[in-house]
């Protein structure tokens, strides 16, 4: 059945990402001082130099000036690209007129994601070794990243591309034949848990027949009453840590509001407090930037 046109929902941003012109991009918000010698600015800067610019930066149009863009998100990839003397920026624009904050919507890359990035990179030629320095891991962390996918069903990672998946999962995952595994990726997602914790559970209480390598102890004696007593167990252990988190969330995200509200109104609105931080501690304005936009406790 088609949408009808004033029910179909509206796209923050353009379908197509476009190329920008750097001198037609700025930020309202100066970078603190010292940023650029930060381990993060030059990781940012070894990457796109190894393997261009994976994530766009995120832009509006400004309004006040002719030709110019505002930068959303992405204010240390685009000075990246300045210093090494990029033209232009791949950039997404957005088609929210409410000016939003990005960051509170940005979904941050998912392991399966990143393996298909290295992927990416790998079949434009860029080697192990100068992945490794881009993004400041190990070349065998790489190879892990690399192989992220062998022996997972197709199905399941179309499933979890988008979740936030632990990269240990995957590895329990590949233990289990394929329609085992589809069937285990479900429940992760039906209960939102994407936890080793939970794929171990459903691990164990796989029957024999739907693992790869059966093992030649207990698991072929179980009992399917036993089976699906453990996984009670480990189910009545999962929903003890979330009523924990409940009951502790209430009290949290008070303390989290009472601390956002001294940082910005007591500290960021007192100019003689942010030049003395901009001057002395850059880092700790970032981060205390980084606290007043919170918004709630998820959004930590």
């Amino acid at each position: 059945m088609t949408t009808p046109k004033s029910e179909a929902v509206r796209l923050g941003f353009q379908r197509s990402c476009i190329q920008i012109p750097l001198d037609q991009l700025h930020y309202t918000i100066d970078i603190p001082s010292g940023v650029k010698q930060s381990i993060k600015y030059r990781q940012i800067v070894a990457s796109i130099k190894a393997v261009g610019l994976v994530e766009p930066v995120a832009v509006t149009v400004d309004r006040s000036a002719p030709n110019k863009f505002l930068i959303l998100d992405g204010r240390l990839r685009l000075e990246a690209l300045r210093d090494i003397g990029a033209a232009s920026a791949t950039c997404m624009l957005s088609t929210d007129d409410e000016g939003y904050t990005y960051n509170k919507y940005v979904n941050r890359l998912s392991v399966i994601q990143e393996h298909r990035m290295i992927l990416r990179a790998v079949e434009r030629g860029v080697s192990i070794e100068q992945l490794s320095a881009a993004l400041d891991i190990s070349p065998s962390t790489i190879r892990d990243k690399f192989r992220l996918l062998e022996g997972i069903s197709e199905d399941v990672a179309t499933a979890l591309a988008d979740k936030p998946v632990a990269a240990g999962v995957f590895r329990l995952l590949r233990k289990m034949r394929p329609f085992r595994q589809i069937d285990a990726a479900h429940t992760m997602i039906n209960l939102g848990d994407y936890s080793i914790r939970l794929a171990t559970a459903l691990l164990q209480n796989t029957p024999a027949e739907q693992l790869l390598d059966p093992p030649n102890g207990q698991n072929q004696n179980a009992s399917p009453a036993a089976a699906l007593q453990r996984l009670e167990r480990e189910l009545a252990a999962l929903q003890a840590d979330t009523k924990l988190l409940e009951e502790s969330y209430g009290p949290s995200s008070l303390q989290l509001e009472i601390v956002r509200t001294y940082v910005r109104n007591s500290l960021l609105n007192n100019a003689s407090v942010v030049r003395w931080l901009a001057s002395k501690k850059a880092d700790y304005l970032q981060q205390l930037q980084r606290i007043a936009d919170i918004r709630s406790a998820d959004g930590i």
